[in-house]
Parts: structure tokens; sequence; C-alpha cells
């Protein structure tokens, strides 16, 4: 081994390190002046290269039925663009060759291109579709340079399907670099079942992809869910995205809305509208218990006649409720205990001065209810009944009677999660203003007795009645269960109580009791059923004309009808409103007629289906069993469940058919083997045609047949002996 001759080495690796290290500070001082005298340059470099904070947009939640069926949900839509300066960096000048290139592929196939956008969209011919394109790429922009840089090809944002089949024509099947054919992506809303509890659950401005009204608006920010950003970075001529925070998408909401019930009470309510030429109805449906709104309908009668969901009415048609609301008189009054339900009220010939002015009930040209008492003047819906108890027992101390009204829940702030809600107006005693709507004379408290002078939506209506339902405990009503995120449940909302009692337990069980009767012996029959107890009120108020009054040309009445079925056990409290002009006119046969269909749908998918329950006790449910083939008819006995007693060796049925004779009683049968030597006649009677045949024709006989059923005689008696080729003749009937 060689000495290591350090004087000739040494020189040699310090004159690569000095090198090296000069290499560094030039590299070190170039990167410097890049920074700093060079850095505006390369930040217009940078930014023709990269994107900053582009933003994603997430998916949207769905909105599902309280069952999990999609009611909203998000898919994706696109608006169409073309480039005709594609891989323009921004402050160069397009490459001359790839110019070049796209003005040959458009001289070629823009006649084919027109024809393929055509018959996508017909309503534009191929040759509006060519000048459009055309005055796109010859137009000048701003900067000198020809040809749009976000043409629009269809006014209209398109479905995933079409843009598929508009990305196969020529030109746009290319990256948009290079083709110049690009898109905006949305989240579209739909609904699957079209208009159903549309205005419940809301619609969105899709234009500008935000939300309108409803669920969709008042639970906007869970839907909506967070944007992200990312980056496009310019890498070998092609962007590429970073994403520095991804999307968050929305949760879904599941609503309490039952699609069955929801399309049962639309179709109810909007075939009684079209036989009474009514203008507007409504109709929610509530669960008694828990408060949930498992239906709600707002019907509008449109110009061309069609009835649809413009303006959620239930929530925000503040009205004078009319006889619905003697119901919230009477039980002030009961729960006070200023009466009892057989006070006495005379009503006379139906009409009664009061202050000054007649009040009539709705038969006074038929001679009026004469003497009745509390409970039948609600039952008979009796203006006189009503307004007479209120006006008496609280004419000195009206606001008493208005704190009644407050205490059992008629006039309740709901706060509901619905935007246009309006709380109900019922005003409080005031002599002093000069406001004719706010002044309190003596004839507004006998009014107000009756369903006027104030203003109730729906829902504080039906709201009210279900907690009568519900034993004097008031519900808030719920339109959201929970809300989801990947199916997980992040958010549940449960039941909530408003009042834990509206009124004494006495004065609820009575009114309860009166309820049932108003539509077993009242005006509410049409609303009943045969087959469960319905309670409930009706009511037909004129309705006034704003400034106009109630007798300005037509007149117009509000009708309704608000209950609880089944009324020995309330599961459901339902509330229908009619507006219509002119006469007739009758809360109890119209909108009665309309809760009828409903609870009765509803109600249908309680009714017993099982086999066993639909049975008679009284019934004998042992079938009458043919003789024939023991070992058949002892299997599909056991299959219905039909005791048997075989009086026959089991073993034998390895080895064959079993044939035999069947008795029945009501309890079991009995089968019993029937033993028949070879060359004897057997016993066939009692078999069916194919058993018999197939019995004897194994004994080389030949069958004839005769009528239908079971064999009723044989023509070779049993017993006889037989012989080759001999023909049996069997009678056959019905036993």
């Amino acid at each position: 081994m060689s000495k290591f001759e350090s004087k000739k080495v040494m020189p040699r690796y310090l004159s690569i390190a000095i090198l090296l290290t000069l290499a560094g500070f030039v590299i070190v001082a170039k990167a410097g002046y890049i920074m700093v005298a060079k850095k505006d340059y390369w930040d217009v470099v940078s930014s023709k290269t990269k994107i900053d904070s582009v933003l994603e947009k997430p998916a949207r939640g769905n909105i599902l039925s309280c069952d999990g069926q999609l009611m909203a949900s998000s898919i994706p839509e696109y608006r169409i663009y073309m480039d005709y300066q594609p891989g323009k960096m921004r402050g160069e000048q397009l490459d001359t060759a790839v110019r070049h290139k796209l003005d040959t592929l458009w001289a070629v196939y823009i006649d084919s291109i027109s024809r393929g956008l055509h018959e996508l969209f017909p309503s534009k011919t191929a040759e509006e579709f060519k000048a459009h394109l055309l005055e796109g790429r010859q137009r000048k922009i701003k900067d000198g340079s020809i040809g749009e840089r976000h043409w629009a090809i269809w006014p209209y944002r398109i479905d995933y399907g079409t843009f598929k089949e508009v990305k196969k024509l020529p030109i746009f099947q290319m990256s948009p670099g290079r083709g110049g054919f690009h898109c905006e992506t949305f989240n579209a809303r739909r609904r699957p079942f079209g208009s159903l509890a549309q205005r419940t659950v809301g619609t969105m401005f899709g234009a500008i992809d935000s939300a309108k009204c409803g669920l969709e608006l008042s639970f906007d920010s869970v839907l909506r869910g967070t944007n992200g950003i990312s980056h496009r970075q310019k890498v070998r001529d092609k962007y590429v995205k970073v994403t520095v925070a991804p999307p968050v998408n929305g949760s879904d909401i599941v609503t309490t809305i039952d699609v069955g019930m929801q399309d049962l009470a639309e179709r109810s309510l909007v075939e009684e509208l079209k036989k009474d030429n009514a203008s507007m109805g409504v109709a929610i449906l509530m669960e008694v218990k828990t408060g949930d709104v498992k239906a709600i309908v707002n019907m509008t009668k449109c110009e061309d006649g069609e009835y649809r969901e413009t303006v959620n009415h239930a929530i925000s048609y503040r009205c004078e409720p009319g006889s619905v609301f003697k119901t919230a008189s009477f039980l002030v009054a009961l729960d006070d205990e200023v009466v009892d339900t057989s006070y006495v009220i005379h009503t006379g010939n139906g009409i009664m001065q009061m202050h000054g002015s007649n009040m009539k009930d709705h038969n006074w040209y038929r001679g009026g209810y004469g003497d009745i008492n509390v409970a039948r003047a609600l039952e008979v819906s009796s203006n006189i009944g009503v307004s007479y108890v209120i006006d008496k027992f609280y004419h000195d101390h009206p606001e008493k009677y208005v704190k009644g009204l407050y205490r059992v829940g008629i006039h309740e702030d709901l706060a509901l999660p619905l935007v246009g809600y309006l709380p109900p107006k019922i005003r409080m005693p005031n002599t002093k203003t000069t406001n004719k709507a706010e002044y309190w004379s003596k004839t507004t408290l006998p009014w107000m007795s009756i369903g006027y002078e104030t203003q109730i939506a729906p829902i504080n209506t039906v709201a009210f009645y279900n907690a009568i339902a519900n034993d004097g405990k008031m519900m808030r009503p719920r339109f959201v269960k929970q809300v989801l995120r990947e199916g997980e449940v992040v958010y549940e909302t449960q039941p909530e109580v408003i009042k834990e009692q509206i009124a004494s337990p006495k004065a609820i069980a009575t009114m309860q009791t009166i309820l049932e009767h108003v539509v077993s012996q009242g005006l509410g029959r049409k609303a009943g059923s045969r087959s469960f107890k319905v309670a409930g009120k009706t009511g037909t108020a004129q309705v006034s004309q704003g400034g106009a009054g109630y007798k300005s040309g037509q007149m117009w009445y509000w009708l309704s009808f608000v209950g609880f079925f089944p009324a020995d056990e309330p599961r459901y409290t339902c509330i229908v409103c009619l507006k219509k002009p002119g006469l007739p006119a009758s809360g109890g046969g119209m909108a009665g007629a309309v809760f009828h269909q409903i609870s009765e749908g509803v109600m249908s998918k309680y009714l017993k289906r099982r086999v066993e329950d639909a049975g008679d006790s009284t019934s004998n449910f042992v079938p009458d069993v043919k003789n024939g083939d023991m070992i058949a008819t002892n299997y599909v006995l056991g299959q219905l469940g039909v005791k048997t007693a075989r009086e026959y060796d089991s073993d034998k049925s390895k080895r064959g058919t079993v044939w035999g004779k069947a008795a029945s009683d009501k309890k079991s049968v009995t089968l019993t083997e029937q033993k028949v030597a070879n060359g004897i006649m057997p016993d066939v009677t009692g078999m069916g045609a194919s058993d018999a045949v197939y019995l004897l024709e194994s004994y080389g006989l030949k069958v004839r047949l005769s009528g239908v059923g079971r064999v009723k005689s044989q023509s070779i008696p049993f017993g006889a002996e037989l012989k080759a080729g001999m023909t049996c003749n069997l009678n056959l009937q019905n036993i």
C-alpha cells in the first residue's frame, strides 16, 4: 500500500472547497438579487401561474321526511361557456400556433357543433347557434385581443346528462386550456315529490344559490355548510388544484312531515277547493303528544285556475277565526267557574239586542234555538249563547276575559322556526284611544267572544285545540326532528311544552266531551266517522274586506273545522280552512268534509291487517277437508295451524301415498286410512276429481267424470271385484 502523500492531495481538496464555497456565495447572492431587485417582476410571473383563494362550494344538505324520504336534495347543474383564447396567460399574447390550430378546427366543426347544440336545445336553430358562437369568437375585448374569454353558449343552467352530451361535441371534448370549453357548477335543489309541502320545505333563488323561504331559509346555516379554499397552481402548462381548506358539506335535516299524510291532506283539500270555487285553503295535521306537524298544506288559486302553494297561509294568514274561537271563550268561563254545562241561556227566536246591535244565530229565520244550556250552545254554535254568557259575566271587567284568553293559550306566540310566522292579535280593553282599530266599545266583548275583532293564524288555532286533546298540555308545533351529518345524528330536537296546563283538568275534560258532542249530535256531523270518534268545532265567519268592511260587493267567507281524533284516545289534531266567495258557505259541511277525508285516510293505517286479527271468534276456522291423499292433507293442515288426529301408521307415509277419509269438527280434523285390497274397488266418494282419477287409474280402470266438485257417487260400488278394461263413471257435485 502506497504512502498517503498529503502535500500533493491537500491542495487539490482545498481548491475544490474554495470553488464550492464561491459557487455557494454566487447562489446566495443571486437569490438575494432575485428576492430584492427582481421582486416585482417575479410577483407578476407568479400571479400568472397561480390563482389564490379560490372558493370551493360545499354540497347543500338534504331535507328529509320523518321516515327518511328525500323532500329536497342538491344535484349539480351547469352553465356552459366558451373561451376563445384558451391557454392565454394573463398579460401575455396567445401563442400563434395554438390560435392557428383552433381557427382550423372551428372552420371544420362550426356547423356540426351548431347542429349538435340545436338537437340538445331545440328552441334555438342551428343557424342561430352558429351566429351566436361566431359573435363571441369575433368580438374585440378590452385588452385589444379578439375573442371573448367567458362567452355563454346557453343562457340557462343544464343538468348533468345534458352537460355530458354537450361535452361530446367537437372542440368541446378538449381540455379547457386547449379547446376553451368550460363551465360553472351550481348545487341545484330538486324536490322528488314536486310541490308537496313546498312552502314549508322552502325554495331557493336558483340564480344566486340562496334560500328563499321555508325550512330552506330558516335552517340555511345548517344546510349550507362551509366554503373551502383552494389554489390553482400552473405546473408544466397545466393548472393543478391545491386544496388549502376542504369544504364542509351541509348537514341534513329530518322534518316531522309524513309524505303520505301530506299527500292525502293536499289531495283532499284541493278537491274541495275546486268543488266550492274557493280562492284559498289551509290544512294542518299535528300529532297530539309531540306537537309534530305531520302535514301542512297552503293552496292559493292562481290566474290559470290551478291551485298552488305560493304563500304559507297556515302560519301567516291572520284573520278573524269565527266560531272555532267560541271554544276558547267557553273554556275561559268554565275554567273561571262562572258557568257549567247546565247553565241555561234564553236565545229566544235567534235575534238578541247586544248594546244597540243585533246578535243573530245562523237559524234566526227559522225561529232560533229557544232555551239551551252551555253545552248545547257550543254544539249548535249559537252566537247568542256564547256572547250572552261572556257579556253577562265579563262585561264589567272585560280585561279578566282577555287575560283568560291569554291563559288558555289561544294568544300564545309559538315562536315558530319559519320566516313569516305572525303571532295572534287579541287586544286588551282600551276606551281612551282614538285609533278606531284599537278602540274598545260596548259591542267589542260579545263580538270578540264569537271570533270577531281578533286576528289569529290557523297554526295557533290548531295548537290550542291540540292542547285540549292533550289534556291541557300545550305543545309547540315542531317541524324539524333531527340534524344529520353523514348519516349520524348531531342534534335532535325534543317535543317542547309551552304550557303545562292551559285550564283546570275539570274544564278540559268538560270541553273534550262537548267537542265530541259537536260532531256526534251537533253541526260537525260531516267531519265524523263510523270507525272512530271525532271531536271538534265548526266555524263560518264573514271576511272583512279591509277598509271596505264586511258588506262591500260580494260576501266572502272563512270556513273552518278543527278537531282531534280518535276522541277517546287522541292521536292527531287537524284544522281545515277555506276562503270562498258567496253562498253556500258551511264550515261543517265543506271544511268538515275535508277533515273527514284526512282523518279517515290517516286512521286507515292503524287498521289491523293480520288474518288472525280479522277473524270472527264465533266462526269455525277448521276447513272442510276432502277425502284423498292423507299425507298431503296433513301437510297443508299443519301449515295452516289446524290440529289433526292421524289414525294411520306413520311409517306407511315413507313408502308412498296413504289414501283415506277426513272428518272435521270445530277444533280439529281426523285423518283415517282406507285399507283396500288389490283387485277390489276402493271408495272414492268425497274425494276431489284429481285424487279419485289418479287412484282409479292406478287400479287399471278408465274414468269418466260428470259435474264439478267432489265425488258424489261412483258407478262401480265399493268392494266390487275389478276386471281389466272396466270403466267407472264418477258423478261430481259441490257439497
